[in-house]
Parts: C-alpha cells; sequence; structure tokens
C-alpha cells in the first residue's frame, strides 16, 4: 500500500481517556476524516488510545462501533456475563484482541501502516508508579498495538492488568497527565493542540469520598503506587484542567468539549451509546467552521479530492 500523506503538520491531536463516554467523541474523530482532516502526530490514553489507533487506520466503522457495546455481535465483551466468566467486568481478551480474530470488529493494519503520522498512547507501570509510552516502535504487528492499547485502558478492578515485557500496566489515566494526554504531544514538540474532551465545560474531578478512600486503601494494600495514584488523580486532573485553561487563553489549544454527557464510562446500553455518537455527530456538524480555523485559519477550508 503506497504511503498516506497528511496535512495537519504544527498541531498535535489528542485524544482523552474516559471510558464508553468515548462513543461521544467518536463522532468528533469520525468528523475529521470524514473532512479529511488529518494530523501528523495523534495520542491517547485509555479509551482514547483506541481513538488514536483507530482514527489513523482511517476506518470510520471501526471509530464508530468500537465503543457501540458489540450489540448483536454475541460478544462475551463486558457486563455481568464478563464477570461470571472470569473475564472481569470488561473483558480485554475479546475487547482488544479477538474481536480483531473473528472478523466483528476488523483493525485496518495496513492503512495503519501506511499513515505516516507519529502515535502515542501511556500506560501505568503498577509496580513502580512510572508513566510508559508507547509508540510505533513498539507496534511491529497489529497484536503488539493491542496489547499497547490494552496497557493503556486497563483499569482497576474492572480489567485484568496487562503485561508486556515483564511489565504489568494498568489505566494510563492513572500516571502522567492523570487520564489528558498533552504531556506527550509536547515532549513530542509540539506547541499546538486540537484536544478532544470527554468531560462538558466547567466539569472539575470531585476528590474521593471517604468510602472511596477506604475502597482504594484496602484494593492498593499491596500496591502502593496505585493507592498514591488513584488518591491524588483529581487533583492532578485538576491541575492539567488549568494548565489547559491557560493554553486556551494563549490561543493554542482548541477543547472540543461534549455539550453534554448522557453516558458513564462504564454504560453498555447500546441505544444509549448510539444517541450518544448521533449527539456528538450534531455538534461535530455544528463547530466544524471553529475546527478549520483553528487548524487552518479559514473555517471553509477543503480537503482536495485526491487527499480524502
Amino acid at each position: 500500500m503506497a504511503p498516506l500523506t497528511n496535512n495537519v503538520h504544527k498541531t498535535a491531536l489528542v485524544f482523552e481517556g474516559g471510558g464508553y463516554r468515548a462513543a461521544y467523541t467518536a463522532a468528533f474523530a469520525n468528523a475529521l476524516l470524514a473532512e479529511g482532516i488529518y494530523f501528523d502526530f495523534v495520542c491517547g490514553i485509555s479509551a482514547g488510545s483506541s481513538h488514536a489507533v483507530d482514527y489513523l487506520s482511517r476506518d470510520a466503522q471501526r471509530v464508530r462501533n468500537a465503543f457501540m457495546g458489540f450489540e448483536g455481535s454475541g460478544a462475551p465483551a463486558a457486563g455481568v456475563g464478563s464477570i461470571l466468566r472470569g473475564t472481569r467486568y470488561f473483558n480485554a481478551d475479546y475487547l482488544y484482541e479477538g474481536c480483531v480474530e473473528d472478523g466483528s470488529l476488523p483493525f485496518d493494519w495496513d492503512t495503519f501502516q501506511a499513515n505516516p503520522a507519529r502515535v502515542a498512547v501511556s500506560a501505568f507501570e503498577r509496580d513502580t508508579g512510572r508513566t510508559r509510552v508507547f509508540t510505533r516502535e513498539d507496534m511491529p504487528t497489529w497484536q503488539d498495538l493491542m496489547a499497547c492499547v490494552r496497557a493503556s485502558s486497563s483499569l482497576p478492578v474492572l480489567m485484568k492488568p496487562q503485561p508486556i515485557g515483564g511489565v504489568t500496566y494498568l489505566d494510563g489515566g492513572l500516571g502522567e497527565g492523570a487520564g489528558i494526554p498533552l504531556f506527550m504531544a509536547e515532549r513530542a514538540g509540539y506547541t499546538r493542540f486540537l484536544l478532544v474532551a470527554t468531560r462538558p465545560a466547567g466539569y472539575r474531578k470531585e476528590p474521593p469520598s471517604r468510602d472511596e478512600k477506604d475502597a482504594t486503601l484496602r484494593f492498593g494494600s499491596e500496591h502502593p503506587y496505585v493507592r498514591e495514584a488513584l488518591l491524588t488523580r483529581s487533583e492532578r486532573y485538576n491541575a492539567e484542567l488549568d494548565r489547559i485553561a491557560q493554553m486556551e487563553r494563549e490561543g493554542r489549544c482548541l477543547v472540543i468539549r461534549p455539550d453534554m454527557m448522557p453516558v458513564k464510562s462504564t454504560t453498555l446500553d447500546p441505544v444509549a451509546l448510539k444517541t450518544a455518537y448521533a449527539l456528538g455527530e450534531a455538534q461535530a456538524r455544528r463547530d466544524m467552521p471553529r475546527y478549520k480555523e483553528f487548524l487552518f485559519g479559514d473555517p471553509n477550508w477543503k480537503a482536495p479530492q485526491d487527499e480524502r
């Protein structure tokens, strides 16, 4: 397959995590693809890591369906049934590798490989507290790619930890950025960002309640780095929000925030997820001129036909 071309060179595309809230933000990713807007650098954490690699494969159907709950597939993907099978609330074996192998959610590896864009996803090292950033060099096969995305998305308790190279990983939202992956784009040299967020304007993460603290202390008795990350995440997340607000004032960051968020990170109801996607579609259509103005200086910019 011939190498693809991109047309956004000085701005990074950044996808926040958020579990199945990504059903809403999948519509933003697909709106960019539909307009032929292709970035040279894309990064994500947790659910945002799925968006990042799916966007780079330029497969709109996969971008959408990855967060539709696998309606009608008969897949043991998530929920109580998954727990009863011993695969926890989210069956990561199926969600990342199994669905590709059985064809219910194919991944276009050839197109991903032909895309010259850099990609970065991060995960949390359970036993050291360090943040690991995975890039293309860590993804020589589609199975390796899925392992990296799975590591970035392995929510404590809800999913099995992901081992890679003898290191045990958990969700990247526990680590640097607290779920907001701007730091990866900054380290890659970018100073302008299009950030796709999964929380509406004005959201601030509340500190853990007493019950949540008690549960974290019990859960984290064997994993002190995980415990500390969970207890401090709200403070670190809100500090990132403050940093982003300053970048917005400077004109260096455009944040695409959902007008509202009708689903939770653990929502599995296909009707609710489809509704969230439809709301995202409508918002993206309405706001696309604003995205184009930020990226190209022209709200009416159109990609040449040979770039679509």
